[in-house]
């Protein structure tokens, strides 16, 4: 692109359609905010219950919203999702593989028993729903998938063995399929938030001595917000993009450089 043909539309995603995994909570629901407020409508595949706060979210962008309730780890269902996306919302153009689980446990405790279902939430199915979502992207030559990383996809994993190694085996898989489908014009990154304020990390903000361990860490000084990755999605998500990739994008207010 010559640099006189920029301007800031090449960042809205007006007409464009995604499916953002686990996509009604925590940071998924940031997400699909993010992308209904750049032009998108937006498809929820998601275990938990949906309370309409996401769907009024969407509206208010005035973009359309779809839910499924789904379990993207079963046999059949990544290609189920992706059918009824393009169904009621039309041709899909942006995938965010966003549903994740993180269960803790010292190494002697941890087991196949919390082992296995990280590996299918966090590894398996963001493979199935890519693996759907390009056989739709590669005939129409255009695509963006946003693989959700996090920074212990640079680090090791203290009582959390299988997420980091889903997160690391996450941005390889961002890398291996950047490697296949960058000829047909489908850009492949990934994102890696650091630390954030939501739900999941109620527990070790709300104890002084973890808390303060983890903001001594981050340059920035302090826990992120979910909106903080707005514009990184959008930007993979958008025309902007379009000869970035294979890449992962560290959102994590300088957690890595300390």
């Amino acid at each position: 692109m010559d640099v006189r043909e920029f301007s800031l539309d090449l960042f809205s995603l007006e007409g464009r359609t995604a499916v953002v995994t686990g996509g009604n909570t925590g940071l998924g629901q940031a997400f699909t905010t993010a992308l209904a407020r750049a032009g998108a409508d937006v498809f929820v595949p998601s275990l938990a219950d949906d309370d309409g706060t996401t769907r009024s979210l969407v509206e208010e962008a005035g973009r359309r919203y779809a839910f499924l309730e789904a379990d993207i780890t079963q046999p059949g269902v990544p290609a189920r999702v992706v059918a009824a996306c393009e169904d009621e919302l039309g041709p899909l153009d942006i995938l965010v593989n966003s549903a994740g689980i993180c269960p803790l446990g010292e190494v002697r405790d941890f087991g196949r028993e919390k082992w296995d279902p990280t590996i299918a939430v966090n590894l398996t199915a963001a493979f199935e729903m890519s693996h759907e979502a390009a056989k739709q992207m590669i005939p129409r030559r255009r695509g963006k998938i946003v693989n959700i990383c996090s920074v212990f996809t640079f680090l090791g994993g203290r009582l959390s063995p299988a997420y980091a190694s889903t997160k690391h085996g996450i941005a390889g898989l961002t890398k291996a399929y950047c490697d296949e489908l960058a000829e047909h014009n489908i850009q492949v990154n990934g994102i890696a938030p650091g630390y954030y304020a939501t739900a999941i990390t109620e527990a070790t903000r709300s104890d002084p001595d973890s808390n303060r361990r983890v903001l001594e860490h981050i340059p920035a000084g302090r826990w992120g917000d979910p909106g903080d990755l707005a514009g990184a999605l959008v930007f993979l998500a958008s025309r902007a993009s379009d000869y970035v990739n294979g890449h992962v994008l560290s959102v994590d207010g300088g957690y890595l450089v300390r």
